[in-house]
Protein backbone atom coordinates (compact mmCIF):
# COMPACT_ATOMS: atom_id res chain seq x y z
CA UNK A 1 0.00 0.00 0.00
CA UNK A 2 1.15 3.63 -0.83
CA UNK A 3 0.59 6.83 1.25
CA UNK A 4 1.98 10.27 -0.28
CA UNK A 5 2.20 13.56 1.61
CA UNK A 6 0.97 16.94 0.34
CA UNK A 7 2.88 19.52 3.34
CA UNK A 8 1.52 22.92 3.59
CA UNK A 9 3.04 25.59 5.81
CA UNK A 10 5.60 25.54 8.79
CA UNK A 11 8.03 23.54 10.21
CA UNK A 12 5.94 22.37 12.79
CA UNK A 13 3.50 20.75 9.95
CA UNK A 14 6.72 19.63 8.14
CA UNK A 15 7.84 17.96 11.31
CA UNK A 16 3.98 16.54 11.90
CA UNK A 17 4.16 14.98 7.95
CA UNK A 18 7.10 13.16 9.05
CA UNK A 19 5.36 11.52 11.96
CA UNK A 20 2.28 11.01 10.17
CA UNK A 21 4.92 8.79 7.29
CA UNK A 22 6.53 6.59 10.05
CA UNK A 23 3.24 6.08 11.63
CA UNK A 24 1.95 4.32 8.07
CA UNK A 25 5.05 2.86 7.58
CA UNK A 26 4.93 0.82 10.78
CA UNK A 27 1.14 -0.60 9.58
CA UNK A 28 3.02 -1.68 6.21
CA UNK A 29 2.37 1.31 3.91
CA UNK A 30 5.43 2.64 1.65
CA UNK A 31 5.14 6.56 2.09
CA UNK A 32 6.46 9.56 0.12
CA UNK A 33 6.39 12.68 -0.77
CA UNK A 34 3.21 13.17 -3.36
CA UNK A 35 4.65 14.39 -6.64
CA UNK A 36 2.33 14.99 -10.10
CA UNK A 37 1.77 12.02 -12.20
CA UNK A 38 2.26 9.52 -9.36
CA UNK A 39 -0.25 6.21 -10.21
CA UNK A 40 -3.04 5.19 -7.85
CA UNK A 41 -5.66 3.33 -7.68
CA UNK A 42 -7.94 2.37 -4.65
CA UNK A 43 -5.53 1.09 -2.47
CA UNK A 44 -3.46 4.75 -2.44
CA UNK A 45 -3.89 7.00 0.25
CA UNK A 46 -3.00 10.62 -0.11
CA UNK A 47 -2.62 12.68 3.00
CA UNK A 48 -2.81 16.62 2.68
CA UNK A 49 -1.54 18.74 5.40
CA UNK A 50 -2.67 21.61 5.48
CA UNK A 51 -2.12 25.62 7.03
CA UNK A 52 -4.81 27.94 7.48
CA UNK A 53 -2.78 31.22 8.62
CA UNK A 54 -4.09 33.02 5.93
CA UNK A 55 -6.91 33.52 3.54
CA UNK A 56 -4.17 32.35 0.54
CA UNK A 57 -3.25 29.19 2.37
CA UNK A 58 -6.71 28.39 2.52
CA UNK A 59 -7.37 29.15 -1.15
CA UNK A 60 -4.20 26.98 -1.95
CA UNK A 61 -5.67 23.98 0.08
CA UNK A 62 -9.07 23.78 -1.39
CA UNK A 63 -6.97 24.16 -5.06
CA UNK A 64 -4.89 21.21 -3.87
CA UNK A 65 -8.05 19.16 -3.31
CA UNK A 66 -9.59 19.55 -6.25
CA UNK A 67 -6.09 18.58 -8.48
CA UNK A 68 -5.69 15.58 -6.39
CA UNK A 69 -8.80 14.30 -6.55
CA UNK A 70 -9.49 15.02 -10.50
CA UNK A 71 -6.16 13.33 -10.98
CA UNK A 72 -6.71 10.35 -8.52
CA UNK A 73 -10.65 9.78 -8.19
CA UNK A 74 -10.10 6.34 -6.47
CA UNK A 75 -7.38 7.46 -4.13
CA UNK A 76 -8.59 7.87 -0.36
CA UNK A 77 -8.60 11.08 0.06
CA UNK A 78 -6.96 12.35 3.41
CA UNK A 79 -7.70 16.14 4.68
CA UNK A 80 -5.69 17.00 8.46
CA UNK A 81 -3.84 19.73 9.93
CA UNK A 82 -4.64 23.25 10.86
CA UNK A 83 -7.76 23.77 8.34
CA UNK A 84 -9.44 21.10 9.70
CA UNK A 85 -8.98 21.80 13.43
CA UNK A 86 -9.69 25.55 13.00
CA UNK A 87 -13.09 25.19 10.68
CA UNK A 88 -14.30 21.33 11.13
CA UNK A 89 -17.29 22.32 9.26
CA UNK A 90 -15.97 24.15 6.35
CA UNK A 91 -13.47 21.22 5.81
CA UNK A 92 -16.27 18.58 6.48
CA UNK A 93 -18.08 20.96 3.27
CA UNK A 94 -14.49 19.74 0.97
CA UNK A 95 -16.72 16.73 -0.31
CA UNK A 96 -13.06 15.69 -2.39
CA UNK A 97 -11.66 14.85 1.08
CA UNK A 98 -13.03 11.44 2.26
CA UNK A 99 -11.38 11.70 5.84
CA UNK A 100 -11.01 14.90 7.78
CA UNK A 101 -8.31 15.03 10.81
CA UNK A 102 -8.12 17.56 13.06
CA UNK A 103 -4.51 18.03 14.74
CA UNK A 104 -5.82 15.90 17.93
CA UNK A 105 -6.66 13.04 16.25
CA UNK A 106 -3.44 12.23 13.95
CA UNK A 107 -2.42 9.41 15.46
CA UNK A 108 -5.86 7.46 15.07
CA UNK A 109 -4.91 7.55 11.21
CA UNK A 110 -4.52 4.13 10.35
CA UNK A 111 -7.82 2.82 12.36
CA UNK A 112 -9.53 5.89 10.49
CA UNK A 113 -8.10 4.89 6.99
CA UNK A 114 -9.44 1.17 8.16
CA UNK A 115 -13.05 2.05 9.27
CA UNK A 116 -13.58 4.35 5.04
CA UNK A 117 -12.69 1.21 3.68
CA UNK A 118 -14.99 -0.59 5.33
CA UNK A 119 -17.91 2.05 5.58
CA UNK A 120 -16.86 3.91 2.22
CA UNK A 121 -18.36 7.36 3.85
CA UNK A 122 -16.63 10.28 4.64
CA UNK A 123 -15.25 10.13 8.65
CA UNK A 124 -14.75 12.99 10.46
CA UNK A 125 -12.35 13.45 13.63
CA UNK A 126 -11.99 16.65 15.11
CA UNK A 127 -11.65 17.12 18.79
CA UNK A 128 -10.22 19.51 21.02
CA UNK A 129 -6.36 19.59 22.05
CA UNK A 130 -5.80 18.23 24.94
CA UNK A 131 -4.06 19.98 28.22
CA UNK A 132 -1.23 17.75 27.65
CA UNK A 133 1.82 17.60 25.34
CA UNK A 134 1.72 14.46 22.43
CA UNK A 135 3.40 11.68 22.74
CA UNK A 136 4.94 12.00 19.42
CA UNK A 137 8.79 11.46 17.96
CA UNK A 138 10.21 10.79 14.77
CA UNK A 139 13.98 8.39 14.05
CA UNK A 140 14.73 10.15 10.78
CA UNK A 141 13.69 12.98 8.61
CA UNK A 142 13.40 11.55 4.84
CA UNK A 143 15.01 13.89 2.30
CA UNK A 144 16.91 16.58 4.13
CA UNK A 145 20.15 16.74 5.79
CA UNK A 146 18.99 18.44 9.11
CA UNK A 147 16.22 17.21 11.55
CA UNK A 148 13.88 19.16 12.73
CA UNK A 149 11.95 18.22 16.18
CA UNK A 150 8.97 19.88 17.47
CA UNK A 151 9.61 20.82 21.07
CA UNK A 152 6.35 23.30 21.74
CA UNK A 153 2.73 23.27 20.70
CA UNK A 154 -0.02 26.46 20.82
CA UNK A 155 -0.10 29.77 21.69
CA UNK A 156 -2.29 31.94 24.38
CA UNK A 157 -1.05 35.50 22.65
CA UNK A 158 -4.24 35.97 19.97
CA UNK A 159 -2.74 38.62 17.72
CA UNK A 160 -5.35 40.50 16.03
CA UNK A 161 -4.40 38.87 12.71
CA UNK A 162 -4.06 35.48 13.87
CA UNK A 163 -6.25 32.49 13.69
CA UNK A 164 -3.49 30.33 15.04
CA UNK A 165 -4.55 29.63 18.91
CA UNK A 166 -7.61 28.39 17.30
CA UNK A 167 -6.35 25.80 14.98
CA UNK A 168 -3.11 24.78 17.78
CA UNK A 169 -4.61 25.66 21.10
CA UNK A 170 -2.74 26.43 24.39
CA UNK A 171 0.89 26.53 24.89
CA UNK A 172 1.68 22.47 25.43
CA UNK A 173 5.93 21.50 25.53
CA UNK A 174 8.03 18.06 25.15
CA UNK A 175 9.67 16.94 28.32
CA UNK A 176 12.72 17.16 28.50
CA UNK A 177 13.30 13.29 28.79
CA UNK A 178 11.41 12.72 25.61
CA UNK A 179 13.38 15.51 23.78
CA UNK A 180 16.86 13.84 24.71
CA UNK A 181 15.42 10.64 23.39
CA UNK A 182 13.93 11.79 20.22
CA UNK A 183 17.38 13.27 19.73
CA UNK A 184 19.68 10.22 20.39
CA UNK A 185 17.53 8.33 17.78
CA UNK A 186 18.15 11.04 15.07
CA UNK A 187 22.01 11.68 15.72
CA UNK A 188 21.95 7.61 15.58
CA UNK A 189 20.75 8.06 12.10
CA UNK A 190 23.46 10.38 11.10
CA UNK A 191 21.99 13.73 11.31
CA UNK A 192 24.24 16.36 12.67
CA UNK A 193 22.44 19.48 12.42
CA UNK A 194 18.97 19.68 14.81
CA UNK A 195 16.12 22.66 14.59
CA UNK A 196 14.12 23.03 17.10
CA UNK A 197 10.63 24.24 16.47
CA UNK A 198 7.14 25.14 17.77
CA UNK A 199 3.96 27.42 17.03
CA UNK A 200 5.24 29.98 19.57
CA UNK A 201 8.93 28.36 20.47
CA UNK A 202 10.07 30.88 23.21
CA UNK A 203 7.00 29.69 25.23
CA UNK A 204 8.48 26.66 25.29
CA UNK A 205 8.33 25.46 29.07
CA UNK A 206 6.00 27.46 30.77
CA UNK A 207 4.07 24.43 30.99
CA UNK A 208 6.63 22.38 32.90
CA UNK A 209 8.74 25.19 34.59
CA UNK A 210 11.04 25.16 32.38
CA UNK A 211 12.39 27.25 29.10
CA UNK A 212 14.15 27.05 26.18
CA UNK A 213 17.18 26.86 27.01
CA UNK A 214 16.28 23.85 29.33
CA UNK A 215 15.37 22.25 25.90
CA UNK A 216 18.66 23.82 23.69
CA UNK A 217 21.20 22.73 26.93
CA UNK A 218 19.31 19.03 26.44
CA UNK A 219 19.82 18.36 22.70
CA UNK A 220 23.47 19.70 22.64
CA UNK A 221 23.98 17.23 25.20
CA UNK A 222 24.02 14.63 23.40
CA UNK A 223 26.39 13.10 21.67
CA UNK A 224 26.54 13.28 17.74
CA UNK A 225 24.93 16.90 17.19
CA UNK A 226 26.99 19.07 16.34
CA UNK A 227 24.71 22.00 15.44
CA UNK A 228 21.45 22.83 16.93
CA UNK A 229 19.24 25.70 15.29
CA UNK A 230 16.17 27.40 16.61
CA UNK A 231 13.12 28.02 14.70
CA UNK A 232 11.09 31.43 15.08
CA UNK A 233 11.34 32.83 18.27
CA UNK A 234 8.73 35.73 20.28
CA UNK A 235 11.17 38.57 21.02
CA UNK A 236 9.41 39.32 24.69
CA UNK A 237 9.95 36.25 25.86
CA UNK A 238 14.09 35.86 25.03
CA UNK A 239 15.21 37.15 28.83
CA UNK A 240 18.73 37.78 29.47
CA UNK A 241 18.64 34.40 31.33
CA UNK A 242 17.98 32.53 29.10
CA UNK A 243 20.26 34.40 26.48
CA UNK A 244 23.06 34.32 28.83
CA UNK A 245 21.87 30.42 29.09
CA UNK A 246 22.36 29.77 25.32
CA UNK A 247 25.87 31.77 25.37
CA UNK A 248 27.18 28.43 26.95
CA UNK A 249 25.85 26.14 24.40
CA UNK A 250 28.73 25.87 21.77
CA UNK A 251 26.70 23.90 19.39
CA UNK A 252 23.83 26.11 19.28
CA UNK A 253 23.48 27.90 15.54
CA UNK A 254 23.49 32.09 16.37
CA UNK A 255 21.21 32.68 13.91
CA UNK A 256 17.82 34.13 15.87
CA UNK A 257 14.71 34.59 13.95
CA UNK A 258 12.18 37.09 15.89
CA UNK A 259 9.23 37.68 14.37
CA UNK A 260 9.50 41.47 14.21
CA UNK A 261 5.89 41.69 12.33
CA UNK A 262 6.07 45.48 11.88
CA UNK A 263 8.49 47.95 12.76
CA UNK A 264 6.13 50.63 13.66
CA UNK A 265 4.53 50.70 17.60
CA UNK A 266 1.49 52.10 16.18
CA UNK A 267 0.83 48.83 13.80
CA UNK A 268 2.12 46.75 16.45
CA UNK A 269 -1.21 47.92 18.94
CA UNK A 270 -3.45 47.58 16.61
CA UNK A 271 -1.82 43.57 15.59
CA UNK A 272 -2.00 42.98 19.68
CA UNK A 273 1.65 42.33 19.64
CA UNK A 274 2.91 42.08 23.47
CA UNK A 275 6.31 44.89 22.55
CA UNK A 276 7.24 47.84 20.90
CA UNK A 277 10.14 48.80 18.44
CA UNK A 278 12.15 49.86 21.83
CA UNK A 279 11.87 46.52 23.39
CA UNK A 280 12.54 44.77 20.36
CA UNK A 281 15.99 47.31 19.10
CA UNK A 282 16.92 46.19 22.97
CA UNK A 283 17.06 42.25 22.65
CA UNK A 284 19.04 42.85 19.19
CA UNK A 285 21.64 44.97 20.44
CA UNK A 286 21.53 42.49 23.43
CA UNK A 287 21.88 39.65 21.38
CA UNK A 288 24.73 41.15 19.41
CA UNK A 289 26.90 41.44 22.41
CA UNK A 290 26.90 38.18 23.21
CA UNK A 291 26.79 36.55 20.03
CA UNK A 292 28.79 38.75 18.08
CA UNK A 293 29.14 36.36 14.80
CA UNK A 294 25.55 35.92 14.62
CA UNK A 295 22.88 37.30 12.46
CA UNK A 296 19.45 38.44 13.16
CA UNK A 297 16.61 37.14 10.85
CA UNK A 298 12.78 38.02 11.23
CA UNK A 299 9.39 37.90 9.09
CA UNK A 300 7.74 41.54 8.07
CA UNK A 301 4.06 42.15 7.13
CA UNK A 302 3.11 44.83 4.79
CA UNK A 303 -0.25 46.45 4.55
CA UNK A 304 -2.21 45.43 7.96
CA UNK A 305 -5.20 47.23 8.38
CA UNK A 306 -4.82 50.78 8.78
CA UNK A 307 -1.17 51.10 7.81
CA UNK A 308 -0.54 54.74 6.54
CA UNK A 309 1.89 55.30 3.92
CA UNK A 310 4.08 57.15 7.13
CA UNK A 311 3.71 53.83 9.23
CA UNK A 312 5.06 51.84 6.25
CA UNK A 313 8.14 54.53 6.21
CA UNK A 314 8.73 54.00 9.15
CA UNK A 315 8.61 50.51 9.63
CA UNK A 316 10.93 50.30 6.23
CA UNK A 317 13.54 52.14 8.23
CA UNK A 318 13.39 50.36 11.21
CA UNK A 319 14.31 47.33 9.56
CA UNK A 320 17.00 49.55 7.69
CA UNK A 321 18.24 50.51 11.12
CA UNK A 322 18.12 46.71 12.66
CA UNK A 323 20.16 45.51 9.56
CA UNK A 324 18.77 41.81 9.15
CA UNK A 325 20.38 39.21 7.64
CA UNK A 326 17.26 37.52 6.11
CA UNK A 327 13.74 39.29 5.88
CA UNK A 328 10.56 36.84 5.11
CA UNK A 329 8.54 39.82 3.46
CA UNK A 330 4.72 38.95 3.24
CA UNK A 331 1.41 41.04 2.42
CA UNK A 332 -1.48 40.99 4.74
CA UNK A 333 -3.86 38.66 3.84
CA UNK A 334 -7.29 38.77 5.26
CA UNK A 335 -8.15 35.84 7.51
CA UNK A 336 -11.73 35.31 8.29
CA UNK A 337 -12.04 34.40 11.64
CA UNK A 338 -10.11 36.93 13.30
CA UNK A 339 -10.25 40.42 14.77
CA UNK A 340 -7.71 42.33 12.07
CA UNK A 341 -10.28 40.85 9.32
CA UNK A 342 -13.20 42.99 10.56
CA UNK A 343 -10.84 46.30 11.54
CA UNK A 344 -11.46 49.39 9.54
CA UNK A 345 -8.90 50.80 6.87
CA UNK A 346 -7.71 48.19 4.73
CA UNK A 347 -4.82 48.46 2.46
CA UNK A 348 -5.53 48.20 -1.21
CA UNK A 349 -4.36 45.02 -2.89
CA UNK A 350 -2.15 47.30 -5.45
CA UNK A 351 -0.83 49.54 -2.37
CA UNK A 352 0.31 46.30 -0.59
CA UNK A 353 1.97 45.13 -3.57
CA UNK A 354 3.99 48.47 -3.81
CA UNK A 355 4.62 47.77 -0.28
CA UNK A 356 5.62 44.33 -0.89
CA UNK A 357 8.08 45.29 -3.40
CA UNK A 358 9.88 47.68 -1.45
CA UNK A 359 10.32 45.47 1.45
CA UNK A 360 11.19 43.17 -0.86
CA UNK A 361 14.28 45.41 -2.08
CA UNK A 362 15.54 45.87 1.28
CA UNK A 363 15.29 42.56 2.19
CA UNK A 364 17.73 41.72 -0.42
CA UNK A 365 19.98 44.84 0.05
CA UNK A 366 20.50 43.44 3.60
CA UNK A 367 20.92 40.12 2.53
CA UNK A 368 23.63 40.60 -0.04
CA UNK A 369 25.08 42.80 2.76
CA UNK A 370 25.69 40.21 4.85
CA UNK A 371 27.14 38.18 2.33
CA UNK A 372 29.67 40.16 1.94
CA UNK A 373 30.52 40.51 5.05
CA UNK A 374 31.98 37.14 5.16
CA UNK A 375 34.19 37.12 2.23
CA UNK A 376 37.65 36.09 3.13
CA UNK A 377 36.81 34.38 6.22
CA UNK A 378 36.87 30.59 6.49
CA UNK A 379 32.98 29.10 7.88
CA UNK A 380 31.59 25.67 8.87
CA UNK A 381 29.00 24.56 6.36
CA UNK A 382 26.25 21.84 6.80
CA UNK A 383 26.72 20.82 3.03
CA UNK A 384 23.33 20.20 1.98
CA UNK A 385 22.25 19.93 -1.68
CA UNK A 386 23.19 19.62 -5.01
CA UNK A 387 22.65 22.45 -7.98
CA UNK A 388 21.98 21.74 -11.63
CA UNK A 389 25.09 23.47 -12.49
CA UNK A 390 27.15 21.10 -9.80
CA UNK A 391 27.38 23.47 -6.72
CA UNK A 392 26.79 22.17 -3.48
CA UNK A 393 24.61 24.15 -1.24
CA UNK A 394 24.82 24.62 2.29
CA UNK A 395 24.20 26.89 5.24
CA UNK A 396 26.83 28.77 7.38
CA UNK A 397 25.87 28.79 11.52
CA UNK A 398 24.23 32.49 10.58
CA UNK A 399 22.21 30.73 8.18
CA UNK A 400 23.82 32.59 5.07
CA UNK A 401 23.76 30.50 2.18
CA UNK A 402 26.81 29.14 0.33
CA UNK A 403 27.99 27.33 -2.90
CA UNK A 404 30.92 25.32 -2.91
CA UNK A 405 31.88 23.81 -6.33
CA UNK A 406 33.69 20.72 -5.52
CA UNK A 407 33.29 17.02 -5.94
CA UNK A 408 34.51 15.17 -2.95
CA UNK A 409 31.72 16.15 -0.21
CA UNK A 410 28.81 14.30 1.65
CA UNK A 411 25.64 15.67 2.11
CA UNK A 412 24.97 15.64 5.85
CA UNK A 413 28.60 16.86 6.45
CA UNK A 414 30.14 19.62 8.20
CA UNK A 415 32.94 21.19 6.71
CA UNK A 416 35.56 24.55 6.98
CA UNK A 417 35.22 26.23 3.65
CA UNK A 418 36.60 29.75 2.96
CA UNK A 419 34.60 32.56 1.53
CA UNK A 420 35.84 34.03 -1.87
CA UNK A 421 32.98 35.97 -3.28
CA UNK A 422 29.01 36.54 -3.26
CA UNK A 423 26.06 37.20 -5.60
CA UNK A 424 22.82 38.13 -4.80
CA UNK A 425 23.07 37.05 -1.31
CA UNK A 426 24.26 33.98 -1.75
CA UNK A 427 28.21 33.00 -0.83
CA UNK A 428 30.83 31.45 -3.12
CA UNK A 429 33.23 29.33 -1.67
CA UNK A 430 36.53 26.87 -1.88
Amino acid sequence: MNAYFVTFGCKVNQYETQAMMQQLQRCGYHTAEWTEGTPCDGETVIVVNSCTVTGESDRKLRQALHRLRRCCPQAVLVLSGCFPQAFPQKAQALTEADIVLGNACRDRLPQLLQAYRETGRQIVAVVPHPSEYEEKSIRCFEGRTRAFIKIEDGCNRFCSYCIIPYARGRVRSKPLAALREETEQLAAGGYREIVLVGINLTAYGQDLGLNLADAVETVCAVPGILRVRLGSLEPDFMTDAVIRRLAHCEQLCPQFHIALQSGCDATLRRMNRRYDCALFENLCRRLRAVFPDGTLTTDIMVGFPGETAADFEQSLAFCEKIGFARMHVFAYSVRPGTVAAGLPDQVPAAEKALRSRRMGACAAALAEKAAASLVGRTVQILVETRQKDGAWEGYTPGYIPVRLYRKDVQPGTVIPVKITGHVAGICLAE
